[in-house]
């Protein structure tokens, strides 16, 4: 009996040991697999912010040229010195714009996208409005050259709240800077 044991044993202590040693291979493949798609999965990360963060820039660099150009443009306007050049000027920053924002469509998060909706909109009543006082039809009521240029200002309340809304996608912290302290 000990010596059919003892053979058994012998016979069967290399097909347990290759046994083991597989599963301990498969275990480290598989934490090796585990560690190779954290990786992966942190550059996919880092990448789609560094794309949110391009994207952001250019998009708000845009937005801000947009809204600076319609203002240069109702100065313009009220002066009586629309000229081609300053056309061109609005219609660049306008398609730089519409640029931006077409690529922002599909990059930008839900909240950042709904705040880029509104300040579109925006500057395109404020486009709407500055081009009808220009062709000398201006709307009823907020078509003045100081309604106009009120509104223009107040689209830089919404550009904050878009500007806060891509920081907090991006995870930048957008509590106001304290002193130090002494």
């Amino acid at each position: 009996m000990v010596a059919v044991v003892g053979v058994a044993g012998t016979l069967l202590a290399p097909l347990l040991a290759q046994r083991s040693t597989a599963r301990a291979q498969r275990a480290e493949f598989e934490r090796q697999q585990q560690a190779a798609q954290c990786q992966w999965d942190r550059e996919q990360q880092r990448a789609e912010r560094a794309a949110r963060l391009a994207c952001y820039i250019a998009t708000n660099a845009a937005y801000r040229r947009y809204r600076v150009q319609l203002m240069n443009h109702l100065w313009h306007v009220r002066r009586g010195e629309v000229t081609e050049a300053v056309k061109d000027e609005l219609e660049t920053a306008r398609q730089e714009h519409h640029t931006a924002f077409a690529e922002a469509q599909m990059i930008a998060s839900a909240v950042v996208l709904d705040q880029l909706d509104d300040v579109a909109k925006a500057l395109s009543e404020g486009y709407r409005k500055t081009k009808s006082l220009e062709e000398g039809n201006p709307d009823p009521e907020g078509g003045s050259f100081e309604e106009i240029g009120e509104y223009l200002q107040e689209i830089w309340d919404c550009w904050k709240e878009m500007r806060t809304a891509m920081r907090l996608d991006l995870g930048v912290n957008n509590s106001p800077v304290s002193p130090p302290s002494n």
